[in-house]
């Protein structure tokens, strides 16, 4: 159920750019004690997702992100739903589209602070990446 005060369930991941993926994956994990949950490369692009806690935001750092600003991703019970609420108060929609989790808009708020919802329609598909060591 979500909060009275928003639409939002949980905050899920942190979405970090990273200027050196795999030098920011060993800090997180041997200075930080972060575990690695995976390292991907794929079409030109890293990303490592580290545990620095047993619950939730999971960090994802990559180098395809512009900006040095993360972005908050938090999961919603209803993608529409929450959209439609924000709206109401004033929220102007970006595109939506899908990430392995499911349905998924961001936005950057007037001070440059980033934001995305998504709605879990696949949670199996989290578990998609888990072990694999690309680099």
């Amino acid at each position: 159920m979500a909060d009275p005060i928003g639409p939002f369930e949980q905050l899920d991941f942190l979405y970090v750019p990273s200027r050196d993926v795999a030098a920011d994956r060993d800090h997180f994990t041997d200075v930080l004690g972060g575990r690695l949950v995976f390292a991907v490369e794929s079409m030109g692009t890293r990303v490592a997702a580290i545990e620095l806690t047993s619950s939730p935001p999971l960090v994802l750092l990559t180098d395809h992100l512009e900006g040095d600003r993360p972005i908050l991703v938090y999961r919603v019970p209803d993608l529409e739903a929450a959209l439609a609420t924000l709206e109401s108060r004033g929220w102007e929609r970006e595109g939506t589209f899908d990430i392995p989790q499911g349905p998924c808009s961001s936005f950057t708020m007037p001070g440059g602070h980033r934001v995305a919802l998504y709605q879990l329609a696949r949670p199996e598909a989290a578990r998609h990446f888990d072990g694999r060591r690309d680099f």
